[in-house]
């Protein structure tokens, strides 16, 4: 898992280490030291902690004024056991929505298993954004399916043209309006 990084194309845009109202604002990082690892397997030194043992995320892109942020994710989504969900929601999505985000891009390629609860939380940031919405990008399929058993697809769009395996190759703006588009698409 140590050579799994998260996508460092848009750093010439955006770092959250530099962006004052990101809650990874200051963060020094040191790429020669891996500390941090899921399940005792160490994971690049670029992805960020953020209260979870077995997930940790990277802040790909924050847009205040088009209200929109893409996260990378990396390792196991754990609801059952950490209540990774309430983790993520109350330690840092709230922050976002705090400084006025709405529009959440989620990359999931690098979530490797799911285990799921009940669906509360995910009710709460859905109706938390009100005029925004959540997106899955790439997540997995077994992923999507266990997703729809605890019937968190009602709150987070995922699947079919969500699934944009050239993101990489597009500015973070074209990316964020391709899935705008697909999102009112899916909404209309």
């Amino acid at each position: 898992m140590h050579q799994i990084e998260p996508y460092s194309g848009w750093l010439a845009f955006y770092d959250s280490s530099f962006d004052e109202q990101s809650p990874f604002y200051g963060k020094e990082y040191n790429m020669d030291l891996y500390t941090e690892a899921i399940y005792g397997y160490y994971i690049d030194p670029a992805w960020d902690y953020f209260g979870s043992e077995t997930l940790y995320l990277k802040v790909l892109y924050t847009d205040y004024q088009k209200q929109f942020v893409v996260i990378e994710f990396i390792g196991e989504w754990n609801d059952t056991l950490y209540n990774d969900i309430m983790t993520l929601k109350r330690d840092f999505l709230e922050l976002l929505m705090q400084e006025g985000i709405t529009k959440f891009i989620l990359i999931g390629e690098s979530i490797f298993n799911f285990h799921g609860s009940d669906d509360s939380y995910y009710e709460e940031w859905f109706d938390e954004v009100e005029e925004g919405w959540i997106a899955a990008i790439n997540f997995p399929e077994f992923l999507q399916q266990e997703f729809r058993k605890y019937n968190i697809d009602a709150y987070i769009n995922m699947g079919g043209t969500l699934q944009i395996s050239e993101w990489r190759t597009m500015p973070p703006y074209r990316f964020y309006e391709l899935v705008e588009q697909l999102i009112r698409r899916r909404l209309n």
